[in-house]
């Protein structure tokens, strides 16, 4: 079984384009969620990210980053609706708690959670269609001269994390199917038997790059990756969106205040950036079959 989040080879323009102008393809849509507050700004590029994963083939690990960012969303706004006594709308009056005092929820806390909430979910979905769509070895090629230790630690992890993302459902499996009379398994078990095995092939791994001799340090240069044709689209496409992005902040077109009232405003370039996010997305995709 392979774990949804493990990077396999797949025939799409994302697949085949060089690990530059990937990065900054997918790169640009983290930067627009960490740079706006905007939620029509995050919902447009919330859908860029969707269609950039829909079109690569990772939609199982769009959708499994996506069921995570739904968890922890949903206690990002509970912890903020709860921490953040700030907003003119309270909609809950509650109770007094020591040292704290009066515990309000307001109407402005809960949405600026919901805009924290979504912006980390847009975050990890990019990351995850990343990890799920570009090849690590070349991630590594690219970085060995520049950060050699840093560069075998991030791509060992991003092989590493799927691995044991697949041992924990094949021991679940094995739990479930251990019988009615058979003695429940916790949480707190599996999680010991997954670290556990974490433990031994990380033991195996050092064991082998050991052999292979990565601990002679790596070659101060790396042989230079060929350039991919479909390279200058996903090159516009960030380009565009990241021009387009700097100039809204600087005229201030997309605009979002939580508190103490919630104000938003959009303008004709704020509104070009939302409609223009899911168009540049698909861009690089248009017209490319599976095999072309």
């Amino acid at each position: 079984m392979i774990a949804a989040l493990a990077y396999v080879p797949r025939p799409t323009a994302l697949g085949r384009a060089g690990v530059l102008a990937a990065s900054a393809y997918l790169g640009v849509f983290a930067a627009v969620a960490f740079a706006f507050s905007h939620p029509l700004v995050l919902a447009a590029d919330a859908a860029a990210v969707v269609i950039a994963g829909l079109a690569s083939g990772t939609g199982r690990a769009l959708a499994v980053s996506l069921r995570f960012a739904a968890v922890l969303g949903v206690l990002m706004i509970a912890t903020n609706a709860i921490a953040s006594q700030r907003g003119d709308t309270i909609l809950v009056r509650g109770p007094d708690v020591p040292v704290l005092g009066t515990v309000d929820v307001s109407a402005e806390a809960l949405a600026e959670g919901g805009i924290l909430a979504l912006r980390v979910a847009i975050v990890i979905a990019a990351f995850a269609v990343f990890t799920a769509a570009i090849d690590p070895d070349r991630v590594l090629r690219l970085l060995r001269p520049i950060a050699r230790r840093s560069a075998l630690t991030a791509t060992l992890v991003v092989r590493l994390v799927p691995l044991a993302a697949g041992d924990h459902a094949r021991l679940r499996d094995a739990a479930a199917l251990r019988g009615p009379g058979a003695a429940p398994i916790s949480r707190a078990v599996l999680a010991r038997r997954l670290v556990a095995g974490s433990l031994d092939r990380s033991v195996d791994a050092a064991a082998t790059l050991e052999l292979r001799g990565y601990g002679k340090g790596a070659p101060g240069r790396a042989r230079r990756l060929p350039r991919s044709p479909v390279d200058a689209a996903f090159w516009v496409a960030a380009f565009t969106v990241a021009v387009l992005s700097v100039a809204v902040l600087v005229t201030r077109s997309a605009s979002y205040e939580s508190y103490p009232a919630i104000e938003a405003s959009l303008e004709a370039l704020g509104l070009a950036l939302v409609i223009a996010l899911p168009a540049l997305a698909a861009v690089p995709f248009a017209g490319r079959g599976p095999g072309r």
